[in-house]
């Protein structure tokens, strides 16, 4: 329990700040998120051990990183050039997609440049462990070079996923034994459904606080404080909250699959870095589609 309360407060540690210092540039951040995507991957190369040969998870270590950076070296480069031109394209997602199908196509062309070694479930373990958690994390990155609501879209993430396993947690405890109906039995016989619906009331609060605190004593004039602003941030807090209930549970399914408790040993008590960015991972996903939304519906 004293592992476990310590690497998760050198986890919030290390996150605040590479967060505060995103204010002075938002590549500080990124390199974060890049470090994520390098350990992650690390993880889970180790974890399928050895369903794939050397060379493929050469290819995945290497290019799995190489996405995250070409999107952020791209995009920050092309921002830069529009604030002397405003008529240059921004071509980071282009390049950022080239270079993750180029991974792609040479994990397939190993199929043929090495047909005894390469099988075709070996492939798709390497293009799974390409997409995940590469991937997502670009997401991440995407809610960091948002134009606007890039520090709510963050916070969101960040803030949203611990409230929403607390909550879980204290209703699981509180009410599992008298309502101990299982969220997924076959995946996490632990998680009930209970624990499910704390996790969601947890989403709302998370969010609300969220709103008051940040915009109602912060930055006051830079939203309206009204009832439609705050109905919008609790049901994206009670989204990202479904969101990362999901994550955490694809994560259970990939471990039991692969018959570990685990993804690794990085934060003791916790796991690796994936047992502890999981429900980011997919939260990242629906906040920043919402937002980006928002963003081109109202501005």
């Amino acid at each position: 329990m004293v592992k476990r309360l310590l690497s998760g407060i050198f986890y919030i540690l290390v996150l605040a700040e590479f967060i505060l210092l995103r204010y002075v540039h938002i590549a500080f951040f990124d390199a974060l998120v890049v470090i994520f995507c390098i350990l992650g991957a690390f993880e889970m190369l180790r974890a399928f051990k050895h369903k794939m040969d050397m060379v493929q998870k050469c290819i995945v270590a290497l290019f799995a990183p190489a996405v995250i950076i070409c999107f952020s070296a791209c995009d920050i480069l092309f921002k830069s050039m529009q604030e002397t031109d405003p008529e240059v394209v921004n071509y980071a997602a282009y390049f950022t997609f080239a270079v993750f199908m180029a991974a792609v196509a040479i994990l397939m062309s190993l199929l043929v440049l090495r047909h005894e070694e390469t099988t075709l479930e070996s492939t798709g373990y390497a293009l799974m462990s390409l997409l995940y958690p590469s991937v997502f994390l670009l997401i991440l990155v995407g809610c960091n070079h948002m134009p606007q609501y890039s520090e709510i879209g963050l916070l969101f993430v960040f803030v949203i996923c611990p409230f929403s396993d607390c909550f879980a947690f204290v209703f699981g405890k509180l009410f599992g034994r008298r309502l101990p109906e299982k969220m997924a039995p076959q995946v996490s016989p632990n998680k009930t459904v209970i624990g499910g619906i704390g996790g969601i009331l947890g989403g709302a609060i998370g969010a609300a606080v969220i709103f008051f605190v940040y915009f109602g004593l912060i930055y006051q004039n830079e939203l309206e404080i009204n009832t439609f602003n705050l109905i919008f941030f609790v049901a994206l807090g009670i989204l990202t909250a479904v969101f990362t209930e999901l994550g955490d549970l694809v994560e259970s399914g990939i471990k039991r699959r692969l018959a570990i408790k685990d993804m690794g040993d990085l934060l003791p008590g916790h796991g690796g870095i994936l047992d502890r960015i999981d429900s980011a991972l997919y939260a990242s996903l629906v906040v920043c589609f919402v937002v980006v939304v928002r963003i081109m519906i109202v501005g």
